[in-house]
């Protein structure tokens, strides 16, 4: 067998492989391997960043916390109105009920409601037979009455003659006199029921007994009017529907405050969006008790020009008993009676010669809206107190300013205060009225 020569052929020599630069190896070190275990390990990585997130937003809050924060309630300028608000009903100034003095069947109705009608006006007739009647009857008596005391009169002239002739005894022309007198009161007596007659047969004519519109009717045509026991009302008229009154109850605590001509506003349903005005013209002193309460009458005049409001309505009524203009003030709750150390460093604080009672802590921001507020005491007095405000009159040199707050305690920390009510200024009850506080009351403060 032929012996193969194995003929082996070298490979060519491989090339040295080029090192990375620095600045790859350094890239590749610090962000490539970095990055890559990173997305191998992603959901771990997350977990982390999300503590750190966690963590960074709790010192943050926490640091927030620290800052000492106030409960303030901001000063506004307007006015101020001390009020007693009550109900009542609305109804005309003088209202004539019409009667009946004499019974019979209504022959004729000649108005209807709302008709206007003058003084003397026939407002119905009474059917006047029965009436007639007992006219002709007492006409018949009278002249009956009339014709025996004629009768008398001779008699008793006739035995004068014969009397003062001696022909009869004085008894007999005593006699004849007395006779005489008694038909002469006769006449009297008969002229006296023909003149009632004739009046009571007048009656059966009904007349308006003043100028103005009737509002109700109680009677039809054909009814019979029995006016035995009692005059029967058949017409009411209101004398003048221009000129209206409304009928308020005041509580006896409220109405202490309530004066003759003090102003009054009032609405009513059917002009939800109007305000009518009014001034209060009687305060009656009969006293009503309802309920255990005793109220008064405060009667109030209202001008109806306009014939708007009809009788019957009701309106809510608002008796400004003392209004303030155009001055400072606050919510009620701003005026509790604190503790300013907690709250200001001042050594006057510290030292107790300026207290909640007579100072108020204003915060007033800086002209920087990054600056922090400044902190003043500021001595005042209470003017006008109503049922949610009160007038603030300053009483030293700092005065308020549009965008003060007053600081009435700092945040999460419990309040340790008392109400302090009224003022020099104000009184101790600042609402009431039959409607808002109790049986009424409250104010309308209108700020601005």
């Amino acid at each position: 067998m032929k012996k193969q020569k194995q003929i082996e052929t070298a490979a060519p020599a491989a090339k040295p492989e080029k090192k990375p630069g620095f600045i790859r190896r350094l890239f590749n070190g610090l962000v490539k391997r970095p990055l890559k275990w990173a997305w191998r390990h992603k959901f771990l990585v997350g977990i982390v960043i999300l503590a750190l997130a966690g963590g960074a937003y709790y010192m943050t809050s926490r640091t927030d916390a620290n800052a000492v924060k106030f409960a303030t309630m901001p000063i506004l300028r307007g006015d101020v109105r001390q009020v007693v608000t009550a109900t009542g009903e609305i109804q005309p100034v003088s209202t004539i009920m019409v009667g009946s003095q004499v019974s019979g069947q209504i022959q004729k109705i000649y108005v209807d409601y709302n008709d206007v009608v003058t003084k003397g006006q026939v407002l119905l007739t009474i059917d006047p037979s029965v009436l007639q009647a007992q006219v002709d009857n007492a006409k018949a008596s009278l002249v009956s009455a009339q014709a025996k005391a004629a009768k008398a009169k001779a008699d008793y002239d006739r035995s004068r003659s014969l009397y003062d002739s001696g022909y009869i005894a004085r008894a007999d022309l005593e006699t004849d006199q007395t006779n005489s007198k008694t038909a002469d009161q006769a006449v009297k007596q008969a002229e006296s029921q023909y003149n009632q007659a004739v009046t009571n047969l007048g009656y059966a004519t009904i007349t308006s007994p003043v100028n103005g519109t009737v509002v109700s009717r109680q009677v039809e045509n054909g009814q019979t009017v029995a006016a035995s026991f009692q005059t029967p009302n058949l017409f009411e008229i209101a004398e003048d529907l221009t000129k209206m009154q409304i009928q308020t109850s005041v509580s006896e605590a409220d109405i202490g405050m309530v004066k003759v001509d003090q102003p009054v506003t009032f609405t009513v349903d059917a002009y939800p969006n109007q305000t009518f005005n009014g001034v209060v013209q009687q305060i009656r002193l009969s006293p009503t008790t309802t309920s255990n309460v005793v109220v008064y009458t405060v009667i109030i005049n209202v001008d109806n020009s306009d014939l708007k409001l009809m009788p019957g309505m009701t309106a809510f009524v608002t008796i400004v008993v003392n209004e303030t203009k155009d001055v400072w003030k606050a919510q009620n709750a701003a005026f509790l009676t604190r503790d300013l150390k907690p709250l200001s460093t001042d050594p006057r604080v510290a030292s107790g010669e300026i207290t909640g009672k007579n100072t108020l802590l204003l915060q007033r921001a800086g002209t920087d809206k990054n600056a922090a507020p400044t902190m003043l005491l500021m001595p005042y007095q209470k003017g006008l107190v109503s049922a949610t405000e009160t007038e603030i009159v300053p009483t030293g040199d700092i005065q308020p300013q549009k965008g003060d707050k007053i600081v009435t305690g700092q945040l999460g920390v419990k309040a340790t205060t008392s109400v302090q009510i009224g003022g020099p200024m104000g009184g101790n009850r600042p609402g009431g009225g039959m409607g808002g506080g109790g049986m009424g009351g409250g104010a309308r403060p209108a700020g601005r």
